[in-house]
């Protein structure tokens, strides 16, 4: 039987045994309540309440400008949804970054805050201080290595990171120092699927793939994205498994319609 098929709550040990038995860890984002319960209800492993709520939710170019207490709000409405799957809150930027007793105010602020399983961050070397911290309070840590968003104005690209022998070098240095310092897992976005792969087995830990290819323990997508609400964004790794903003503006014009042309409501939807 797979771990998957009969746990009634996924913990960090439980990603760990998947990994283990070769099962895949299926993940997506979330950040409101009604969402989160559908993606529960259907039985999703992971949630991750992702600072992409800063594009998807609030309409901001890149995911800097989301605050801490915005990811408190997003997250606290996801797991007030959430039964069966592990849920993790994204640090936003400016809370971890080169201080690493304001990493672990602002982890214990999510944590005791929103209820949420873990916390995520981007970055490896650079942020160790921090990782190391945070864990020292026992609160679970995924990272985020590859294309890191949020130091999106230092790149000044979307583009594909790791592709250069040097940056791939420091890519697995800082998924193996992640790991020693004791990260339940790591997100690896947007890098050749060969070095993912190589990833995924030189560490024990769950590697989840975003633009990852296929030899990682898992993937994530943004909801929002693969369910074709938005449109704008159609990266090579985005598979969209369903057109919800044709279907959308099909209902909302149908209702439009409805409502002038006097036919909404109608004798039986009145009291």
């Amino acid at each position: 039987m797979s771990v998957h098929s009969h746990i009634k709550k996924v913990t960090t040990h439980v990603l760990s045994e998947m990994k283990m038995r070769n099962e895949k860890i299926a993940m997506l984002t979330a950040y409101d309540y009604s969402t989160a319960r559908i993606l529960d209800s259907a039985g999703i492993d992971v949630i991750l309440v992702g600072d992409s709520a800063s594009n998807v939710m609030a309409g901001h170019e890149s995911t800097l400008p989301i605050t801490l207490d915005q990811m408190i709000y997003h997250g606290t409405s996801v797991v007030r949804a959430v039964n069966r799957a592990l849920v993790i809150v994204d640090m936003p930027f400016g809370t971890y970054q080169g201080n690493s007793k304001e990493a672990l105010a602002s982890a214990i602020k999510i944590m005791k805050e929103t209820s949420a399983d873990a916390v995520k961050l981007e970055g490896g070397s650079e942020v160790i201080e921090s990782v190391n911290r945070i864990l020292s309070a026992g609160i679970p840590v995924m990272g985020h290595l590859g294309l890191t968003p949020q130091s999106i104005h230092k790149f000044g690209t979307y583009a594909v990171r790791a592709t250069k022998k040097e940056e791939s070098d420091k890519l697995i240095e800082d998924a193996k120092l992640l790991e020693e310092a004791g990260c339940f897992g790591i997100v690896l976005e947007k890098i050749p699927a060969e070095l993912a792969a190589v990833v995924a087995k030189e560490v024990k830990i769950p590697v989840i793939g975003i633009g990852a290819g296929g030899g990682v323990d898992g993937q994530v997508l943004v909801v929002h994205d693969m369910l074709g609400i938005t449109q704008e964004f159609s990266p090579r790794f985005l598979r969209r498994y369903h057109n919800l903003f044709s279907e959308i503006t099909g209902a909302v014009k149908n209702y439009i319609e409805d409502v002038k042309s006097f036919d909404f409501p109608n004798e039986k939807e009145q009291y």
